[in-house]
């Protein structure tokens, strides 16, 4: 543990050739073959998301950028140099029917999808529920980047069997995915009842730890379907983004100014996630866990393939018991 502390401090490089200290520019500085690339990125208006898209912008990627509030997207929009052509479409992440709207939307357009980052993240300290009733962190952070995934994944295969390139999905988690143990569904049905308190930590702990097990299982069904799409979760590391925004103050001014010599800058933040989505050395992998821009062990909790596999089922009904009518496009809906 000590010297895996001290590697991360000085910025030690791994198997990969980056380590904590590489940054997105870094990491995507061979890749000047992404101007045949679309991909979408989720949460993409600030932080490690905006990082993730300036530096793919930088290498030509066209990038559909989701947003609840496109307006404030467009400013953001001008704010990212590069040669790729930007589209903000609208999306809200805690409505599946706004997840529906934006799928329907973006293959009106037309393009092929070769990169999906769910980036967008949610850290409520206070419990709330989406407008589908499921609780609110869980909603945004994992049941919404599952029906996205869900509903876009044929356009994927179908656009890496067109185009002979790889498909890759990304999912933004977090080390974080260590503080949920347990049964994880058998906790959201005794928080709905209001058997257990709500625990900002837990239930994000939750739905980062759901986003690896989905990995997981999608993982594995892709490779059942014989498809050249890949998936993989990232830790990004310990940053200060907007995730905090309901507790800004001094208290959390505190808490990052003591814990600095850890947390990782929006450039270096974001390598990992731009590592996995579009360096050569990532090829093939599928299922894997990244840290640090380098291939890392997730939670026991994550390992159990019966569990991740269990979740998705889980999950599909949770969606469907929201009244969605199941007809959506599933082409790894029955493995």
């Amino acid at each position: 543990m000590l010297a895996e502390t001290v590697k991360y401090l000085l910025g030690s490089a791994g198997p990969s050739g980056f380590g904590s200290t590489s940054t997105a520019d870094d990491v995507t500085a061979a890749a000047n073959h992404l101007g045949a690339i679309t991909a979408i990125i989720t949460g993409a208006t600030s932080g490690i998301g905006f990082e993730t898209a300036r530096a793919l912008a930088a290498r030509g990627a066209r990038l559909i950028l989701p947003a609840r509030n496109p307006d404030a997207a467009e400013e953001v929009k001008s704010r990212i140099a590069g040669g790729g052509q930007i589209i903000i479409l609208p999306l809200d992440l805690g409505s599946f029917s706004s997840i529906r709207s934006f799928v329907s939307q973006f293959l009106a357009l037309g393009f092929p999808l070769n990169i999906l980052i769910n980036n967008a993240g949610r850290f409520a300290y206070d419990q709330a529920e989406s407008e589908d009733g499921i609780e609110l962190t869980f909603a945004i952070n994992f049941l919404g980047p599952f029906l996205l995934t869900k509903l876009l994944l044929e356009k994927m295969v179908v656009s890496a069997r067109e185009t002979g390139i790889e498909g890759r999905i990304v999912n933004v988690s977090s080390f974080c995915h260590r503080w949920f143990s347990g049964d994880p569904l058998g906790y959201l049905r005794l928080l709905a009842a209001g058997e257990v308190r709500y625990n900002a930590a837990r239930a994000y702990g939750l739905s980062k730890l759901a986003l690896v097990m989905h990995s997981k299982e999608l993982a594995r069904r892709l490779e059942k379907m014989g498809v050249n799409v890949t998936v993989n979760s990232v830790d990004p590391g310990i940053t200060r983004t907007r995730l905090n925004r309901d507790r800004e103050g001094l208290l959390l001014d505190m808490t990052f100014f003591l814990a600095s010599k850890f947390v990782k800058n929006i450039h270096q933040a974001a390598a990992t996630t731009c590592y996995v989505a579009v360096h050569q050395a990532v090829a093939g992998a599928s299922g894997k866990y990244y840290a640090d821009c380098n291939e890392s062990a997730a939670a026991k909790s994550a390992a159990s393939g019966e569990a991740a596999a269990q979740l998705w089922i889980e999950a599909e009904a949770m969606i469907a018991d929201a009244d969605l009518d199941g007809s959506e496009s599933d082409p790894a809906g029955k493995q």
